[in-house]
């Protein structure tokens, strides 16, 4: 499909995937005047998730798309990350690495991902967000693709984007990639920042390891609440596997008492096993591509799952100003994302340990 030859605002546009990466990526589109239609297989946008940290780069495209204010408002500035002893001894205290030509720029904005997909989602026409819509296959045409779902519709459009996340149905065209188990568990829990016993009262992101067990403590302070994640080794590869809360304290015997009462205080876990995918070849055919999770799942111990497909999406938006066609836009977005997503999966396969000399293995290679 040759750009020049279409106006941008008629072209047809599916996103598979209504979370962070598909989202982003209807509002990148839409600053650039080409609508897209998002179709969501879950019934409702609920609340679900824990707290990530917004890197410079993608704080960099919400200000481009004009969402930065509502961003900030429920978002907070973190300066630095700690990694402690179970015994809360503190290890490493450090800035956030520089990733950008602004020397100031050496922080993490924490949010809730609920809270940015709810912004993100809010720029959009409400009808442009379809739920209850399962994909089930992707066919590739000559310049351009049908999406069919199990509520038996199909959708023509002229570009295709991916966001469907590690389980991708539309993956399958490029390769055939499993999923790779990392051999860890994650517990999830959002508390209220009052019963942390005040190991979570400034900004800062606190990982209390020991041996191969972390806990993770990220204010939310927009909500005075904390992003609690317990990750810890298991041979059980089930991916929402079953456990009870004095299996999750029987890792944590040799962390402070603190942490054990407020693991202790916790009601409900989300509970999943970890994984992750190798880097793919190709992400993309003349009009389908790969975004996100679907394209680079990664695991999130350097924090730049979300970052990444946010980052995609601003660079596949850009592509797509620039090229001539589609093709050429998508052999563009991976030319400039590939290298920086497959040096992310490959560092985020490294957990925080007692020997880590920094918090940020990144800061070596970017």
């Amino acid at each position: 499909m040759k750009l020049k030859n279409k106006g941008k605002s008629d072209l047809r546009v599916v996103i598979i995937g209504g979370g962070i990466g598909g989202t982003a990526a209807a509002v990148a589109l839409q600053n650039e005047g080409i609508h897209a239609e998002i179709y969501e297989q879950a019934s409702a946008i609920k609340e679900v998730g824990a707290g990530i940290g917004i890197r410079p780069p993608s704080v960099e495209l919400f200000k481009d798309w004009e969402i930065y204010k509502e961003i900030e408002n429920k978002s907070w500035q973190s300066d630095f990350m700690e990694i402690l002893t179970g015994n809360r001894d503190l290890l490493i205290k450090e800035e956030w690495p520089l990733l950008t030509e602004n020397s100031d720029e050496r922080w993490a904005r924490l949010i809730h991902r609920a809270d940015l997909i709810h912004t993100l989602i809010s720029q959009l026409p409400h009808e442009s967000v379809h739920l209850n819509h399962k994909c089930e296959q992707v066919i590739n045409y000559d310049d351009y693709a049908e999406a069919h779902f199990t509520n038996g519709i199909t959708i023509e459009a002229d570009l295709v984007i991916s966001a469907d996340g590690i389980h991708s149905k539309t993956r399958s065209m490029f390769c055939n990639v499993a999923p790779v188990y990392s051999g860890y568990h994650a517990y999830r829990a959002i508390i209220n920042e009052k019963d942390t016993f005040g190991l979570a009262s400034d900004n800062t992101l606190r990982i209390f390891v020991d041996g191969q067990v972390q806990v993770y403590l990220l204010p939310l302070q927009y909500r005075k609440q904390i992003s609690v994640d317990i990750t810890v080794p298991s041979k059980d590869p089930s991916w929402r596997p079953g456990i009870k809360k004095k299996d999750i304290l029987k890792h944590l015997r040799n962390f402070d008492p603190k942490i054990q009462q407020i693991v202790e205080s916790i009601e409900e876990f989300n509970c999943r096993a970890l994984y992750d995918i190798d880097p793919l070849e190709r992400w993309s055919s003349n009009c389908i591509t790969l975004i996100g999770d679907a394209a680079h799942a990664m695991l999130h111990n350097q924090g730049q799952g979300a970052n990444m497909a946010i980052q995609d999406a601003g660079a596949l938006a850009i592509a797509l100003r620039e090229a001539d066609s589609i093709p050429e836009a998508l052999r563009q977005y991976e030319l400039w994302r590939k290298p920086i997503t497959t040096r992310y999966q490959k560092l985020s396969r490294q957990f925080p340990s007692e020997q880590n000399e920094t918090a940020f293995p990144e800061k070596n290679y970017f």
